[in-house]
């Protein structure tokens, strides 16, 4: 005989197989968002998926709160695909039109952006652009000069001046006029930036060296093309004064670690650049427990055309909270060995999920964290740090675990998920936030002082 006093299964559960903690839509659009490197698969879930997940939660959802969430990934998560999806979406659908033109316009931070998302746009056939995205595309024209065009005027399927036709932006004077004119009949001066002269073939040393010398490198550029500078005979000496007076403003804290592997003699530059953004900012008060996740599946790559993974950009946060923390102790879990039971670690299980590091920062603290392998047993490592004195939980993963996660008895307790997955874990008052930018900190310390209640 059927029984019906029974309790509820859970419906939710994580890839591996935990019970995940049920979301809203605007927690389940932070996680996905926040945290995604667009059309790029995940460990568990598919590029494709994501973005119809993605698109699905948008119509369930106010205009503003979609807007909101489109800015802050591209303003403080620094994405660049996600966002232009999010405003694709919201011209669909007629309760979201209002806002298409000032949030495409406010998220559209460079020239090619423009051409990508009208590719967008077009992706399933060309069809007519709308008033409000002839509007956004519009107003971001007005950011760009010459030099930003020029650079950016790639023979794509997409080109600068096809966006330039479908906006009609109205010039607000002739020099722009002029300008605009210029683009549309491929006669902009060329620019001077690496890869136009090196694709030239001009001396690679000398045109590093001048580069640099005229202040013509861009932050992210220096820190990508250091490999080749090196290979090109660049001399420190040159690279160290550009990495001390670099703007660090739209750099995610793990490209200086991808950096730090090509140019181990720059870490002290590298290392200063990366933490220069955080010289403002109090401290965390108290003590706080920072707990890594070194599992494997943390291994996966972050896009398909990188090799830095998960675990790099949680090893760049955890560097950055380790800084904005007045007292912090720092752990790693993974699985334990096969004959860990779960549900009951005794100590020497516990000894094979937690490992303790040393009191150690910036990329010292990286060598220590070691490299990710095994399964996951997040519930286990809070069990565990719950038993130890703390005030503050800070936990950084893809939630991917194999064990229930329950309740962390900190007042302050974060969950941070560095991966775009649909559900997570961990039952209780836990904070959850998306994402693998310094922005994540930032949040946090707002959050404690108030400015988000």
């Amino acid at each position: 005989m059927a029984q019906l006093n029974v309790a509820a299964r859970n419906p939710y559960h994580t890839h591996e197989n935990a019970p995940a903690v049920p979301a809203n839509a605007e927690q389940q659009l932070r996680r996905l968002v926040m945290a995604n490197m667009l059309w790029e698969d995940q460990f568990y879930v598919d590029g494709q998926t994501t973005a119809d997940l993605i698109k699905a939660l948008i119509p369930k959802l106010p205009a503003e709160t979609v807007a909101e969430i489109a800015v802050q990934a591209r303003e403080g998560g620094k994405l660049r695909h996600v966002p232009l999806l999010l405003v694709r979406e919201m011209a669909r659908h007629e309760s979201h039109r209002s806002l298409v033109a000032g949030t495409l316009a406010r998220v559209i931070q460079r020239p090619d952006e423009l051409t990508e998302f009208l590719a967008l746009y077009w992706q399933d056939g060309r069809q007519p652009i709308s008033a409000g995205i002839k509007k956004g595309l519009a107003q971001a024209f007005g950011k760009f000069d010459e030099y930003a065009l020029a650079k950016y005027n790639r023979a794509t399927t997409v080109k600068l001046k096809d966006a330039l036709r479908v906006a009609h932006p109205k010039p607000k004077d002739a020099v722009q006029a002029d300008l605009w004119k210029r683009l549309n009949n491929d006669e902009l001066a060329t620019p001077d930036t690496w890869e136009t002269q090196l694709s030239s073939g001009a001396d690679k040393r000398a045109t590093w060296e001048r580069l640099i010398g005229e202040g013509k490198l861009g932050g992210l550029a220096l820190l990508r093309n250091l490999r080749n500078m090196q290979q090109a005979g660049v001399p420190d000496a040159v690279i160290r004064p550009a990495l001390q007076a670099m703007k660090t403003d739209r750099i995610l804290p793990f490209r200086f670690i991808a950096a730090a592997r090509f140019a181990p003699q720059l870490e002290p530059e590298l290392e200063g650049a990366m933490l220069r953004s955080l010289e403002s900012m109090p401290k965390l008060p108290g003590h706080t427990a920072l707990l890594l996740d070194r599992s494997g599946s943390m291994a996966e790559a972050m896009s398909a055309k990188s090799d830095l993974t998960r675990y790099d950009g949680a090893a760049g946060l955890a560097i950055l909270a380790r800084e904005l923390c007045e007292s912090c102790e720092v752990w790693t879990f993974q699985a334990g060995h096969a004959g860990a039971q779960m549900g009951y670690w005794g100590r020497g299980e516990m000894q094979n999920i937690m490992t303790q590091l040393p009191a150690r920062r910036g990329f010292a603290l990286r060598d220590a964290l070691g490299k990710p392998e095994g399964g996951t047993l997040l519930g286990a490592a809070v069990q565990y740090i719950n038993a130890r004195p703390h005030d503050r939980l800070i936990v950084l993963t893809d939630e991917q675990s194999q064990d229930a996660v329950g309740a962390a008895t900190a007042s302050k307790s974060y969950m941070v998920n560095v991966a775009a997955m649909q559900h997570g874990v961990g039952f209780g008052p836990w904070t959850r936030i998306s994402g693998f930018s310094e922005q994540v900190l930032t949040w946090i310390q707002a959050e404690e002082q108030g400015a988000l209640s």
